[in-house]
């Protein structure tokens, strides 16, 4: 008798959640609040979000150069606010009223960023109106440790002659590289940063251009089929 009382129970129990179910998906269910995404100007209680890009002694005399080439697509296009802060030797970037979108903030930074490693501007501008670009940095020591004449050869190697198989790589992966010294930094998206990447660690570690070329066009068909 206990047995058929706590089954009855059970059941009764859950079909009163099968109707309680029924009656939230009813014409009187109450609907889900929708709210509109927060302005820049809305978030942290209203207070301005700011960024700070540091410049390197010598990008100053470029920066002072393109200024203006890079205050307009921030100013008018992004809705940042950007100012040169001479004496503290650094780019400020600052939310404004009305900024449309909080990622723009980021996006000028990255862009600002790009500049002051040494990419060019007509490049670096593509960080503002894609989504899915990066900046990737590493330096030849993290791929393998070389000193004295062994460190200018990979150098060498990595740029060949009059930059040659830079623009090879460049054009094969659709990306932009900047060689400063014994740091290297990439612009793309993810999976083309990874293929260069990995064709200048082949260079680094003392392959020939020519190996490095064969790769290239097979992985450069391979990307311009899946795209």
């Amino acid at each position: 008798m206990e047995v058929e009382r706590a089954t009855t129970s059970v059941a009764a129990g859950s079909s009163s959640a099968e109707m309680a179910v029924d009656n939230a998906a009813g014409p009187g269910a109450v609907e889900k609040p929708r709210f509109d995404p927060l302005m820049p100007s809305e978030m942290s209680s209203g207070k301005p979000q700011f960024r700070k890009v540091p410049v390197p002694p010598h990008r100053f005399s470029p920066l002072k150069r393109c200024w203006m080439e890079i205050y307009t697509p921030v100013y008018e296009h992004m809705k940042v606010d950007i100012r040169m802060n001479i004496k503290a030797r650094r780019v400020e970037l600052k939310t404004r009223k009305d900024t449309p979108d909080v990622s723009n903030l980021q996006k000028c930074t990255d862009f600002v960023h790009a500049f002051m490693l040494g990419f060019d501007i007509a490049d670096a501008v593509a960080l503002l109106r894609l989504d899915d670009l990066y900046v990737d940095s590493f330096e030849i020591k993290d791929v393998k440790t070389l000193r004295g004449e062994h460190l200018s050869r990979a150098i060498g190697r990595l740029s060949g002659k009059g930059g040659k198989t830079k623009y090879a790589i460049e054009n094969s992966t659709r990306t932009r590289i900047v060689i400063a010294d014994t740091k290297i930094h990439i612009l793309g998206s993810f999976v083309n940063i990874k293929v260069a990447r990995d064709s200048l660690c082949s260079l680094i570690l003392g392959s020939p251009a020519g190996k490095v070329y064969s790769k290239l066009r097979a992985v450069s068909a391979r990307l311009a089929e899946r795209y």
